[in-house]
């Protein structure tokens, strides 16, 4: 079963995808401000596969919450956002986030969003191929990335992301396509995701080459490092 921590103040509604989610496979423990988040991240005696939280939380906020995650565990993150806060939404993404959804959220989508986030971030791929170029090394079975033999510090999403890329390199790769295959779900008019993502793992990247991943207007991405 999946174990995800959920930060939220809003009772009701985290009692609410808590049921929902425990007959749906997820285990779902609550907190309800960002101080109680960073203590169970901090107990080992709690093993979470996943953190949903809520942007607007009390006494530590969800952007603060994130920015000290490296401090504490490396664990995928979805945030609750309020509708329409484009920004906190772009800043939570370039923290690290890995996927976000507009509150008040449908607990099927949260649930099919948990279900996406784990499958490409914590799942190992059982004796898959290792993807490779002159400098670029992805080990798809225990997730490591190495450039120039240098191991390269990514989350699951930027892994998958440069998987992606790296399968059709020289290739100039749709946003739908990369959509569809990194983030698993179709992409949507001014969603932003997508591009944090790769504006993320092209400033990781940028050390070794000057620009690694091209935006090409109007029609995607193209790896050419």
């Amino acid at each position: 079963m999946t174990h995800i921590l959920l930060g939220d103040d809003d009772e009701e509604l985290t009692q609410l995808l808590q049921e929902y989610l425990h007959n749906h496979e997820v285990s779902c423990d609550c907190v309800y401000d960002g101080e109680q988040v960073l203590e169970r991240l901090q107990d080992t005696a709690y093993q979470y596969d996943l953190l949903v939280l809520d942007i607007m939380m009390p006494k530590i906020d969800g952007l603060s919450v994130l920015r000290q995650l490296p401090a504490t565990r490396q664990i995928p993150v979805i945030m609750l956002t309020a509708k329409g806060d484009e920004i906190d939404r772009i800043i939570g993404l370039e923290l690290g986030a890995d996927d976000y959804i507009a509150k008040p959220c449908n607990p099927r989508e949260l649930l099919a969003r948990i279900n996406a986030v784990i499958k490409r971030t914590t799942m190992p791929t059982t004796n898959a191929p290792t993807l490779t170029n002159k400098r670029l090394t992805l080990d798809q079975d225990h997730r490591i990335c190495t450039i120039d033999g240098t191991p390269l510090q990514v989350t699951g999403t930027e892994f998958d992301l440069l998987g992606a890329l790296l399968q059709r390199q020289g290739e100039v790769v749709s946003k739908e396509w990369l959509s569809q295959t990194v983030l698993q779900r179709e992409l949507q008019p001014f969603d932003r995701s997508l591009d944090v993502h790769v504006s993320r793992l092209r400033k990781k990247l940028q050390p070794f080459h000057d620009e690694p991943i091209k935006a090409i207007r109007g029609r995607g991405y193209q790896l050419v490092l």
